[in-house]
């Protein structure tokens, strides 16, 4: 297997639901990737020797999904120069509002790029397109990915123009 361009990291077990959605993603892309447990306030010198070692084992991306007071995103991106991506995890009690605004609430000097709650899909998109800027042929899948992406609204757009409201909602 090749090293590793993205790791993928979560603060609990209770979020690979979620975050195997990115490594769904990057697998599907042919991106090599690895995913694992890191909890910043469990295990914190496994957080920091994961951060600080991650460019010198091959990474280009962190994807780093947290719940709840969200801490790991932003300390692994104080600890990399690497771009870290972070998956805000839906929680019980806020509907992951808490995890969302520890995410992007970074000071200045530390950022974290964001995406939805739950949306390690798009973090696994947008890491494809972080390495697109240097491989080519994650450039082209990137590529490829968008055009189907339309390709398939087009498609949806002429049924319903054709059919109508009611007849496309029974195909549904």
């Amino acid at each position: 297997m090749k090293k590793a361009l993205v790791g993928i990291i979560m603060g609990s077990d209770s979020d690979l639901p979620v975050m195997k959605e990115a490594k769904e993603l990057l697998d599907s892309f042919s991106v090599p990737n690895e995913i694992t447990i890191v909890s910043a306030h469990r295990t914190t010198r496994r957080m920091i020797d994961y951060a600080t070692g991650a460019r010198k084992r091959g990474m280009e991306v962190i994807i780093a999904g947290a719940g709840g007071a969200a801490h790991l995103p932003g300390m692994v991106a104080s600890l990399t120069p690497l771009p870290v991506i972070g998956v805000p995890i839906m929680t019980k009690s806020l509907d992951g509002l808490d995890s969302l605004l520890s995410v992007v609430q970074m000071p200045p000097g530390v950022p974290v790029a964001a995406v939805a709650v739950n949306g390690a899909k798009n973090a696994g998109i947008l890491a494809c397109q972080i390495l697109a800027t240097k491989h080519s042929d994650i450039a082209r899948k990137v590529e490829k990915y968008k055009q189907d992406l339309e390709s398939g609204v087009l498609k949806k757009a002429s049924r319903l123009e054709k059919s109508g409201v009611k007849n496309y909602l029974k195909r549904l």
